[in-house]
Order: structure tokens, then C-alpha cells, then sequence
């Protein structure tokens, strides 16, 4: 006990190892004292970097050495193979290394100065990461006693994860927010030509019923906190992969400012009213609910990065009034340690951090975080390994109550947990069998021989929609019914469970306290301010009332269709407002029978193609030489026996003058898919053989969809009657032939009524 209390300790953050510059010099005075040899030493030496991080121990003997997260703190392996990684996961491996590169470094330079005793290595995850040379998530061969998180849930000294084991999606291996990341990745908004930064608006529709479902359960806990007087909120941690997406998901949850066309800032409302940043009147509150940590930034000890710090910038200054509210001084602090004490005292009473409820994480937060009021993680990045999964699901699982019940046990505590799954593992490479060459084919016009049978059709990039007399008419009754279902949105209930313990059931339900009012106020915005205007003009505000009312109209009818515990507050979702939007449009459309009403919106450079234009290479098999007095190209390229079927059907038939298929054409007809500009392209184009220049536009479908019912739609609607109000093409009209067994007849009867229609 003596030696213990003459004991000299020295605790320090691995980043101190890095040797730091005696002097700064300028880069132009660098290169002067420079000259032609090696220049001044500025850097430090090992010696005196060490006497700068542990100045206590410079003049005792061998020291002992305990490593906290040690983890990240190994060797190399030399003689390594480069792993073939690529963008987040190529980063985080290089970050890997160098940390341990540098921590590594700094203890050798202890053991070559002082000399080192004993070496104790602490973690909860003691494997080898990316980068390391090893296979992730390796156990390090020096472990002594492994005690592992399983072991801790099953103990019940943590809190017990569920996760999603079932849902009301249909035809998924697994639940669909067990692996978010895998669903969502490729669709996260990315910036657009002209803007600052992508539209928080525009998450994909997945993430935001995942937010409202996990929220939601959030909303239920966040009560029975209240109710039992607590003192402090229970926090929900979103974890991202990169700056981008965490501002995305935060200005999402918590609100944001943006700037309109005139100039004037307006602020948006989160989606999550327990974490908006900003009250009801717009002005942004004292205490921000909702933070976003980048704790790599922040743990470093270097200045915080300058993107980071100006998406932050309204939260920094908000923390600093409040220190200053406190007495606190303010002199030497800067953004870094503001925020390193408001992450490192989320829920700790009478600190900076006790009232955050939401934390938005890039990357992960920091190992050693000791909240304890975390109940909900929303993981937004690919979680590859169990290791990654269990350092992420661990900033959940301090227990808030150490305390036996009457029982003598712990009561269990729950943490809910989408997003995470770390039992995705890779079985490995597999050998393919080799394919053998096929032939190489060109298909092209056959010109001048079939010249007669070109087939020429507009290259349309939009719509745009004139309201005569500016009034507003609807014929609900021709437009298909839109449904929403959880394959759409996402799924609307979700199961969560442990290991053992009571399950969680999560759904929508809360969504159905937003007022139809409101709802249909939403939308008839979007309508006005972005359907019922053309670019550069202002919006057409006087057709808001009218607007609401159809929408309403809209929402009352028999054309809404929720499935599957949907609800209709989702339709405010800006992707799916703007694809209910284009459905009222198309009600407009048809509703104002003999005005032309749409009119296409041609390509500026090349607003006509034909197959004049055809010229590409294929190898694909299913091909055949069409009738040379059917087809202005020589091969017919098609995707399946059936469309080849179709093809033989189509040029047989008498109406015919000449057809094509949509092989590489550049036939494509824009349409909208949860507000992103998607392009269709049909199966075939037929020439008809009329006295009036027809061409019908063909597709074959087997399964129809949602996306196919669209695609219909704004073809049917939106594409054909605002050509033939162009009156430059011909006449156009377009079908779809939903039986494979019946082509035959059904291309005889629609050929029928579309010559039999009226010009």
C-alpha cells in the first residue's frame, strides 16, 4: 500500500505522441533557411516529447503501461496483402492504421527513453481492425481473459439490444431495417448542379419511416421517463458515415434554415418535435436538443474541421451563451472543447450536455462515452463486422439504474437498436466457371434499302402545364388509384427482440394524430409553389385555396389507397407529396377535356432521334433478323423469349408498316420516382399503317408494380397528349399488354382502338 501511494500517474490521450512543431515558420521562410540542404529542425525529438506528455516520470525507471481501447493499438502486419477496399471503408482503414501507427510509435519511443515494464492492453473488442494487415475483426493473440458482450447481456449488468426480427414487408430475406444501410445507401440525396448542399427533404423514403417508427418508440419512452421523474431525457444516437449525410439527417430531426428565391431566410420544422432545435415561432432555442459530433474532430485535439464547425456554428454559440449564463469563463475556450464537453456530459445533470435528447453521430462516437440515457441507435453506414457492431451498439448499453430490485436482480432495461446487423458475414471468394466468348454482332439502320420505315419520335425532357382562365378542374375517376404500401415506404411494423426479454412492437400509429387539415395543406403547397408553375416564374398563390380543396377532395376519395399500416400524414414525405402531386395533376390534365392543357418540353440540342441514329455492338443472344419490310434496322434485340415472342407477334400483324425495339435507341420518356427525375423506356415503338402518321408505343409487362402503374401514368397522361399537342410527330398513344398468352389478341383489339380513336 505504501508503493501504491507514492505512485506517479500520467493519464494522456495517444494523440500527445505526435511530435509537434518547436517553431512555426512560414512557408517562404522555411524554403529561405532551407537553401539547398535539408533546412531547420522544427519537429520535436522523441525526448522532448515525451518530457512534454509525461514530465512526472522522466526521471523514474521502467514504467508500466495500461492501454484503454487498445484496440487501436498494434503492429502492423509487414508482409501484408493491401486489402481492396474503396471509399468510407478505404478511409476509416487508413485512419486505423495511423492511429496505431502513431500510438505503436509513441510507446516505443517510451521504451527506448524510460524502458517499459509491463504492458496491460483494456477492451471490449479486442480484434484487429480494417487496415490492420490482419482479417477484421481477428482476436488479438495476447488476450488474457475474454469476457464477452454476449456474456455481459446474458449477465444482465447491461442493457438488453433488440433489434427488427419482423416486419410487414413482403419478399425480404430479413427485416428491412435490420440492414438500413444496404437498402438506402445508393439513394441518399447528393448535391445538385447550383446547390450549397443537398435538400434535408429528400432522404429516402426508407430512412424517414424508419426515423418516424424508431421516434416514435422514442416519443412513448421519453413519457415514462417523464412520468418517473427521471431528471434527465432518455437520448437517441443516429450514426452516420460521413459529414454530409449527419447534417442531412440532423437538419431532418431537428429543423433548418434555407434561403428562398427572394432572399428571405424561412426555417423548416425537424420531423421529430422532441428534437427540434428550433420553437414554434421559428427563432432557435437556448439549449439545442439535437447536436452533431464528429468525435474523430473533436478526441484528436486539433482544431475542429472548418465544414464541420460552420454546419455546427449555430449550436457552438448557443453552448458558449449557456457557459456564459453559468459564470463560466469563456477565455482559451474554442468550438473543439466546447462540444468535447457537451459530448462527454450528455446526460450528466447540471452539465452542458443534460438536456440533448438526439445525438447525430459521424462515423461512431468515441470509446469510453459514459451515457447512460441512451435507449434508441439508428445506424445510417455499413456495418461490415461484428466487431464495428458491437463498438457502435455499446454506446447504448450502460445501464441507467444500478440497483437490485425486491428480487435482488437488476430490472431489465432496454435498448432499441435499427440499422445495425453484424451478422452479414462474407463466406468468402468463390471461383466463377468460365463463359465462353459469345459473338459480337452491330446493329444499325440499314440505309439507304429501308429508309421508308424509319420510325422518328421527339426527345422529350419535361411537361409543362398551361391552366386557362387560371381554374383549376378534376376527374378523379380517370386516374388510377395511388397506393401507399410498407414496400414503398418502408416498413410501418416492426418487432424488436433480444436475446431474452420482452419483445417491442413499433408502428405508425402516432402519425395518425397530424390533422387531415394540415395533411392536405402540405401538399396543396407543394402543388402550387412546384407543379403549377414553370421555372423562373412566381408561384400562382390565388390557386391555393381551390388547391386545398381538391386535395382534400383527393384525400376523401376512393384514388387513396393505405395498405399495411401506412398513414396518410407519410404523404407529406416530400417524395411521395410530389409523386400524389403528379397524380392530381394527371386528374387535372383529363379533366379539362379539349384543352390543351400539357405540352412537352422539348431537348434544347437534339429535340428529334430516330432510327436513322441506331449503331451500337451486342453479344446478347436473344436476337433475330426482323422482315426486311417490317424493321428499318437488321437485328431485333430483345431481354426474354417472351418479348421476342412479342416482336414476332407485332411484325406479323397487318397494321404494321414498321416497328423497333427499344434496344439502345434513345427512346426515353422522363418521369418522377419519389421526386428524383427517372427515365422509362418502353418495350416497342409500331408505325402504323394509317393514313394519318400513328405511332403506338408498346409494353409488355408480366407483375405490375407500383413504379409500372407510374410509368403508365405519366406516359397515358402526361407524355402522349403533350406531343400531340406539339402536333409536329404524328398522332402517339400508348399500351401495355399484361398477358403473355394472349399478345395476339390484345395487340389486335388495342390497335383497333387506337386507330378507331379520334385525331
Amino acid at each position: 500500500m505504501t508503493d501504491m501511494q507514492t505512485a506517479k500517474i500520467v493519464i494522456t490521450n495517444y494523440h500527445a505522441f505526435k511530435l509537434r512543431e518547436k517553431v512555426v515558420l512560414a512557408k517562404g521562410t522555411r524554403a529561405a533557411l532551407s537553401g539547398h540542404g535539408d533546412g531547420p529542425q522544427t519537429l520535436e525529438t522523441e525526448g522532448q516529447m515525451l518530457a512534454r506528455v509525461m514530465p512526472e516520470l522522466m526521471s523514474c525507471g521502467p514504467i508500466t503501461v495500461i492501454n484503454d481501447e487498445a484496440h487501436h493499438c498494434y503492429r502492423e502486419r509487414p508482409d501484408a496483402e493491401q486489402e481492396k477496399l474503396t471509399g468510407d471503408a478505404k478511409k476509416e482503414a487508413e485512419e486505423n492504421s495511423e492511429a496505431a501507427r502513431l500510438w505503436i510509435s509513441g510507446l516505443e519511443a517510451a521504451k527506448r527513453h524510460l524502458g517499459i515494464r509491463t504492458v496491460y492492453d483494456l477492451s471490449a473488442t479486442p480484434f484487429f481492425l480494417s487496415g490492420s494487415g490482419w482479417v477484421e475483426g481477428t482476436l488479438f493473440p495476447w488476450v488474457a481473459s475474454d469476457f464477452s458482450l454476449m456474456d455481459a447481456i446474458e449477465c444482465g449488468i447491461v442493457k438488453l439490444p433488440r433489434v427488427p426480427v419482423a416486419d410487414n414487408v413482403a419478399g425480404q430475406p430479413e427485416p428491412l431495417y435490420r440492414n438500413l444501410w444496404k437498402a438506402i445507401g445508393k439513394k441518399m440525396p447528393k448535391k445538385a448542379r447550383g446547390e450549397k448542399k443537398p435538400d434535408p427533404l429528400k432522404l429516402p423514403l426508407e430512412l424517414q419511416t424508419a426515423i418516424d417508427a424508431l421516434y416514435g418508440h422514442y416519443e412513448k419512452t421519453y413519457r415514462e421517463w417523464e412520468k418517473a421523474e427521471v431528471g434527465i431525457p432518455p437520448v437517441f444516437i443516429v450514426v452516420c458515415n460521413n459529414t454530409t449525410n449527419s447534417e442531412l439527417v440532423r437538419d431532418y430531426i431537428a429543423g433548418f434554415e434555407r434561403e428562398d428565391e427572394n432572399g428571405v431566410i424561412d426555417t423548416v420544422q425537424g420531423r421529430c418535435s422532441l428534437f427540434r432545435n428550433y420553437a414554434d415561432g421559428g427563432e432557435r432555442l437556448d439549449r439545442p436538443r439535437t447536436i452533431l459530433i464528429d468525435s474523430s474532430a473533436i478526441e484528436s485535439g486539433g482544431e475542429v474541421d472548418k465544414g464541420f464547425r460552420e454546419a455546427h456554428a449555430a449550436e457552438i454559440e448557443a453552448f458558449r451563451r449557456e457557459k456564459a449564463a453559468r459564470g463560466e469563463g469563456l477565455d482559451q475556450i474554442d468550438e473543439s472543447e466546447i462540444l468535447r464537453e457537451v459530448m462527454n456530459t450528455v446526460g450528466k445533470k447540471g452539465k452542458l450536455g443534460e438536456q440533448v435528447r438526439c445525438v447525430v453521430s459521424v462515423s461512431m462516437l468515441t470509446e469510453g462515452w459514459d451515457a447512460n440515457n441512451v435507449t434508441h441507435i439508428l445506424g445510417l453506414r455499413a456495418f461490415g463486422t461484428r466487431l464495428i457492431c458491437e463498438q457502435v451498439v455499446g454506446r447504448a448499453l450502460r445501464r441507467l439504474s444500478y440497483d437490485v430490485n425486491e428480487e435482488g436482480l437488476f430490472t431489465t432495461e432496454y435498448a432499441d437498436i435499427m440499422g445495425i446487423d453484424g451478422l452479414n458475414f462474407s463466406d468468402g471468394p468463390r471461383v466463377a466457371p468460365p463463359t465462353p466468348p459469345r459473338e459480337v454482332v452491330q446493329v444499325r439502320a440499314v440505309s439507304p434499302e429501308r429508309d421508308h420505315l424509319e420510325i422518328v419520335f421527339p426527345r422529350v425532357q419535361g411537361y409543362r402545364t398551361d391552366l386557362p382562365n387560371d381554374t383549376l378542374a378534376v376527374d378523379f375517376s380517370k386516374v388510377e388509384p395511388y397506393e401507399l404500401t410498407p414496400a414503398k415506404a418502408g416498413a410501418t411494423e416492426v418487432t424488436m427482440q433480444g436475446i431474452v426479454g420482452e419483445p417491442a412492437h413499433i408502428t405508425l400509429e402516432h402519425l395518425g394524430q397530424m390533422r387531415p387539415s394540415e395533411i392536405a395543406t402540405k401538399i396543396a403547397s407543394h402543388l402550387v409553389m412546384h407543379k403549377l408553375r414553370d421555372a423562373g416564374e412566381a408561384p400562382k398563390t390565388h390557386l391555393f385555396p381551390r388547391a386545398k380543396r381538391i386535395v382534400r377532395q383527393w384525400l376523401d376519395s376512393d384514388r387513396l389507397i393505405l395498405t399495411g399500416g401506412t398513414q396518410k400524414a407519410q404523404l407529406t414525405y416530400k417524395q411521395i407529396a410530389d409523386e400524389v402531386c403528379d397524380t392530381i395533376l394527371h386528374a387535372l390534365t383529363v379533366g379539362r377535356e379539349g384543352d390543351a392543357v400539357i405540352r412537352a418540353v422539348l431537348e434544347p440540342y437534339s429535340p428529334t432521334r430516330s432510327t436513322m441514329d441506331v449503331s451500337f455492338n451486342t453479344s446478347k443472344a436473344t436476337r433475330f433478323w426482323p422482315r426486311p419490310d417490317r424493321s428499318h434496322i437488321n437485328w431485333i434485340v430483345t431481354d426474354s423469349d417472351w418479348e421476342a415472342k412479342l416482336a414476332k407477334v407485332i411484325e406479323d400483324h397487318p397494321m404494321t408498316r414498321a416497328y423497333v425495339k427499344n434496344h439502345n435507341l434513345g427512346f426515353e420518356i422522363p418521369y418522377l420516382v419519389e421526386g428524383e427525375p427517372k427515365h422509362y423506356r418502353p418495350d416497342f415503338l409500331i408505325a402504323l399503317d394509317t393514313p394519318e402518321p400513328t405511332t403506338l408505343i408498346i409494353e409488355a409487362k408480366g407483375f405490375r408494380d407500383a413504379k409500372d402503374r407510374l410509368k403508365a401514368e405519366t406516359t397515358r397522361h402526361q407524355w402522349v397528349p403533350s406531343v400531340n399537342t406539339l402536333g409536329r410527330y404524328g398522332r402517339w398513344a400508348y399500351a401495355e399488354l399484361l398477358d403473355p398468352y394472349r399478345y395476339a389478341e390484345d395487340l389486335d383489339r388495342l390497335i383497333g382502338q387506337t386507330v378507331g380513336e379520334p385525331a
